[in-house]
């Protein structure tokens, strides 16, 4: 007779979703993991496989549940512009945020450990920049359309810059104590804008 799980499959991901965005992939234990989710070795592999799954579905996970507020926020009706600017300055605030510095984004910290040399992970990093970008993009063209945004700008080019800073303002962030540093880079880079 099959055995019930005895322990909530969500619950345990989403501990080590946790665990991983604050230690990271290769800091992060198989010992590590068993302790935080206080479930047994088997029942992780058989629930999860191995370590590296288990870390493809947190990033998964995390990826679900960040970016549809972004989405959500860029795609509203009315004036783009200023939503597009309410992101990047709230990055910049939480890149500069000491409490969250030390864990930053489990994207952008797959993209530095992992995406060059794992193929799995890049493609979840890839998949999730590509989603920004196009959001991004929709919004700056929806300024232009509405005379928010110069005629004279592409909002492509543009996208990808603000896609480029966001991360760079997540690494910076997690690395420096200056806050300023990430605030500065984001109010010129919004500069491109007027």
């Amino acid at each position: 007779m099959a055995r019930t799980k005895e322990f909530d499959p969500e619950a345990a991901l989403q501990a080590a979703l946790e665990l991983f965005w604050r230690r990271g992939y290769e800091a992060t234990s198989m010992s590590d993991l068993v302790e935080h989710l206080g479930i047994g070795r088997a029942s992780l592999y058989a629930t999860f496989g191995s370590k590296h799954e288990l870390y493809l579905r947190a990033l998964e996970r995390y990826d679900r549940a960040g970016l549809p507020p972004i989405v959500r926020e860029l795609s509203q009706p009315g004036p783009a512009l200023p939503a597009v600017r309410e992101v990047v300055r709230r990055y910049a605030t939480e890149a500069a945020d000491a409490r969250l510095r030390l864990t930053g984004c489990m994207i952008t910290n797959a993209a530095a450990e992992l995406a060059p040399h794992d193929p799995a992970a890049a493609r979840h990093v890839e998949r999730n920049w590509d989603q920004l970008e196009t959001v991004l993009h929709s919004a700056l063209v929806r300024a232009q359309a509405q005379g928010e945004l110069p005629a004279d700008r592409d909002p492509l080019t543009l996208a990808r810059m603000l896609l480029v800073l966001l991360q760079g303002l997540r690494v910076v962030g997690k690395a420096s104590s200056d806050p300023a540093r990430v605030r500065d880079a984001a109010e010129q880079a919004l500069a491109l804008l007027d």
